[in-house]
C-alpha cells in the first residue's frame, strides 16, 4: 500500500490559490481529512517546491487531537507565538491554523495576518463559526473556501488490490471516511461510523444551536437517511413527523433543523429546476448524504437500496469535481387517456461549472430495449445542445447512441475525473 492517499483534486485547489492574498478556508465534515490535506499533503508540496520547513508555521487547535497545541487557543498567546515566528520581512511565511474556531475572536487575528504582504494564511474549520455562508463576512470578502469531502471512490481504491466490484461494495456500505483505513474488520468499521455520527456530528449540532426538540431532530435525521434522493420540503417533512412518528413540530422548526444538519456537512440539498421554464421550485429539494457510510451506520445498515445509493454517490462525485448540481424536471403536454395533460419527467442531475452543462441520469441496470425509450425519454425532451449522459452500473465502454445520448459505466465515471470533459 502506498504511503498515503493523494488527494489531487483538493491539493490542486490549494496550489491554485497559493499567494492569492485571501485566507484559504478548508471546510468540510469532521474527520474527512482536512487537516491531513493541509498540514501533510500541501506542506509536502511546498517543501518539494523549495519552501523551507521553518517558514511553514502549523498550529493544531483541534481539542480532540492528541497533538493539539491547546495552550494556543488563547488569542493573545496564539498571536504572540505566530509573530515570534514571522520575523524576516524578506521571507514568505505559510501559516496553517487547524480548527481555528477553537480560538475565541480569531477573526481579527487572521485578518491581521492576511494583511501582511509576506504571509499566506490557511485555516481549517468544521464548526458553525466557519459556516460556508459566513466566510465572506468573517474575512471581509477575502476568504477563499476550499471544500473537502471524504474519500471519493477513486481515492478509496488507492493502494488497494481487490477488484473494483469488491471495492465498490465496501465503499457503498462503509463510505469514504479516511479513518476507516485503520479499522480492519466490519465490526470495527461499523462501530467507528456509529460513534462518529453520535458523538461527533449530533453532539456538534446540539452544542452549536438551540435545539428545543431533540426527538424531532433525531427523527428528521433518520428520515433524511431513509429517503436519500427523494423529493421533499419542510412542510412535507413536518407532516410526516406528525403522522408517522406522532411528533408535533411546525414547518419553520423543521426548516431550521434542516439548515443545522446541512451546515454541519451531513447532508446537502439540491434544488429542483424547471428546464423549459428556466426557474427553480424553491420549496422542493432532494437531499443527499455527504458520506454513505455515515448514513448506513445511522440506519444500522438496514437499507441498502443500490439505485438510491448509486445516485447519491454520483451526486457527491459531481460536487467534489466542483459542479453546481440541481435536480431537473421537464414538462411536456401529452395526450393521456384521450385528454391533454401536463406530464413531468425527472432528470436526476443538471451539473454545471459555469461553462459546461450536463444532463445526467443514473440507471443502475442498463434497461432493455423496450424500457430504454421510457428511461431516456426525459433527456430526449430537452431541446438544447448540452451533453446528455446516462451512467449505468454495468462495467461498459462509453458510447453514444443514435439519439446523441452518451452511455457510460459507473466505474468509468468514478475513476476518470476528466471523463465529462
Amino acid at each position: 500500500m502506498e504511503k498515503y492517499v493523494q488527494r489531487d483534486i483538493y491539493l490542486q485547489k490549494l496550489i491554485d490559490s497559493r499567494l492569492n492574498g485571501d485566507v484559504k478556508v478548508v471546510t468540510g465534515p469532521r474527520r474527512c481529512g482536512k487537516s491531513w490535506l493541509l498540514t501533510r499533503l500541501y506542506k509536502d508540496f511546498l517543501i518539494a517546491d523549495g519552501v523551507s520547513e521553518e517558514d511553514i508555521i502549523i498550529v493544531s487547535l483541534d481539542l480532540d487531537d492528541e497533538n493539539n497545541q491547546s495552550e494556543l487557543t488563547d488569542k493573545d498567546k496564539l498571536k504572540d507565538y505566530l509573530y515570534s515566528r514571522i520575523t524576516n520581512p524578506s521571507k514568505t511565511y505559510y501559516v496553517m491554523l487547524d480548527e481555528i474556531q477553537e480560538v475565541e475572536g480569531f477573526e481579527k487575528l487572521v485578518n491581521g495576518l492576511r494583511n501582511k504582504e509576506n504571509v499566506d494564511v490557511y485555516v481549517t474549520g468544521s464548526n458553525a463559526k466557519l459556516l460556508s455562508k459566513e466566510i465572506s463576512t468573517i474575512f471581509r470578502d477575502r476568504g477563499h473556501e476550499i471544500r473537502c469531502n471524504p474519500f471519493s471512490f477513486k481515492e478509496f481504491c488507492s493502494g488497494r488490490e481487490e477488484s473494483l466490484r469488491e471495492l465498490w461494495q465496501e465503499y457503498y456500505t462503509y463510505g469514504g471516511m479516511p479513518g476507516l483505513r485503520r479499522r480492519k474488520t466490519r465490526l470495527q468499521k461499523a462501530a467507528y461510523l456509529q460513534e462518529l455520527w453520535r458523538k461527533t456530528y449530533m453532539t456538534d449540532i446540539r452544542d452549536r444551536y438551540p435545539i428545543e426538540n431533540e426527538i424531532a431532530l433525531e427523527a428528521l435525521a433518520d428520515g433524511l437517511c431513509s429517503s436519500i434522493g427523494s423529493l421533499s420540503n419542510s412542510n412535507k417533512m413536518a407532516n410526516s413527523l406528525k403522522s408517522i412518528r406522532n411528533i408535533k413540530i411546525n414547518e419553520e422548526t423543521v426548516k431550521k433543523y434542516l439548515d443545522y444538519i446541512c451546515d454541519s456537512f451531513l447532508f446537502e440539498g439540491a434544488l429542483r429546476f424547471n428546464i423549459k421554464g428556466k426557474e427553480y421550485y424553491k420549496s422542493f429539494r432532494k437531499y443527499y448524504c455527504v458520506d454513505l457510510g455515515l448514513r448506513n451506520a445511522r440506519l444500522n445498515f438496514r437499507q441498502q437500496e443500490i439505485t438510491h445509493i448509486m445516485e447519491n454517490i454520483i451526486y457527491n462525485e459531481l460536487r467534489a469535481r466542483d459542479y453546481m448540481v440541481d435536480v431537473g424536471v421537464i414538462e411536456s403536454r401529452e395526450m393521456r387517456q384521450g385528454k391533454s395533460q401536463y406530464i413531468q419527467y425527472e432528470v436526476d442531475f443538471i451539473a454545471t461549472n459555469g461553462i459546461d452543462k450536463y444532463y445526467i441520469q443514473s440507471a443502475y441496470a442498463l434497461p432493455t430495449e423496450e424500457k430504454r425509450e421510457q428511461e431516456f425519454k426525459s433527456l430526449k425532451k430537452i431541446s438544447d445542445s448540452f451533453q446528455k449522459i446516462v451512467i449505468v452500473g454495468d462495467d461498459i465502454a462509453t458510447y453514444t447512441n443514435t439519439d446523441g445520448i452518451i452511455i457510460m459505466g459507473l466505474f468509468q465515471f468514478l475513476m476518470n475525473t476528466d471523463i465529462l470533459k
